[in-house]
């Protein structure tokens, strides 16, 4: 296929995932929680069914990377790790005087609200950025330049975001776009960077209370008490600006990389 055919049909399936992305927007529509619940995860169904009939219609392949089989295995082991990494960079942040706990709150329906909102962050953007991006890359010019490619795109789109600066997007793309990208070649799957995504969001916004990508996340359940120099903090962006994250971030990405190219996955 000729470069600039190539090109352009790769830009179409990237509007037709944003598009997807933006069926999220219909379910703050609705005002019963349970029902806006069910409507969301009634979305990310579509949302996934849609990706899988553009791959088989568009592209004239199956749809490789949402083995069903692998489902629950992927995803769980996804938000354990999107978890796991989050309270590490929580904990290192507790050690060094610049997060405490102050109180907590309950609010079932809004703690819900956001977890059941960053399904549909966590898959919106893992079809956009993976199930596309890097995937096309991947197959054209190789693991390599579909991981950087990929993960610098995913730092720049978030270079709008309140409180975002050129140092946030670069953390953004060391952190979440090598480690998303590096866990989907690693699991052949976008059920594991999906979970990543998921949890990482969750637990940032919702668990412990900072802001998500320079956004105010709604509920917590931790009121915290974040203080400090904001290269730890992360500041007004959030944890995701937090040198902490960068570093485990990029350690988690190299422990996926690296099983990756010794089995000659180029």
């Amino acid at each position: 296929m000729p470069y600039w055919k190539w090109a352009l049909l790769l830009a179409a399936s990237l509007v037709l995932a944003a598009l997807l992305y933006g069926l999220s927007s219909v379910t703050s529509l609705i005002g019963l929680y349970w029902l806006r619940w069910v409507a969301t995860v009634a979305v990310a169904c579509v949302m996934l069914l849609l990706y899988s009939l553009f791959v088989k219609w568009f592209e004239k392949e199956p749809t490789k990377d949402l083995p069903m089989r692998k489902c629950a295995a992927h995803t769980c082991s996804g938000l354990l790790v999107g978890f796991c990494y989050f309270v590490a960079v929580v904990g290192i942040m507790m050690i060094a005087g610049c997060y405490r706990i102050e109180g907590f709150r309950h609010d079932a329906v809004g703690i819900l609200d956001a977890f059941f909102m960053f399904l549909i962050v966590g898959i919106g953007e893992e079809i956009m950025f993976r199930g596309v991006l890097f995937r096309w890359i991947d197959e054209r010019f190789g693991f390599a330049a579909a991981l950087i490619v990929s993960a610098l795109v995913f730092g720049l789109v978030h270079i709008a975001n309140p409180g975002a600066t050129l140092w946030s997007s670069i953390a953004i793309a060391i952190e979440a776009g090598l480690l998303l990208g590096a866990a989907y070649k690693y699991s052949g799957t976008l059920w594991l960077p999906i979970g990543i995504h998921w949890a990482w969001n969750f637990s940032q916004g919702n668990i412990f209370g900072f802001d998500v990508s320079g956004g105010d996340a709604g509920s917590t359940m931790i009121i915290p008490y974040i203080d400090g120099p904001e290269l730890l903090t992360g500041g007004d962006f959030g944890a995701e600006a937090s040198i902490i994250a960068v570093v485990l971030g990029a350690a988690l990405a190299a422990a996926l990389i690296i099983p990756v190219l010794k089995n000659g996955r180029k």
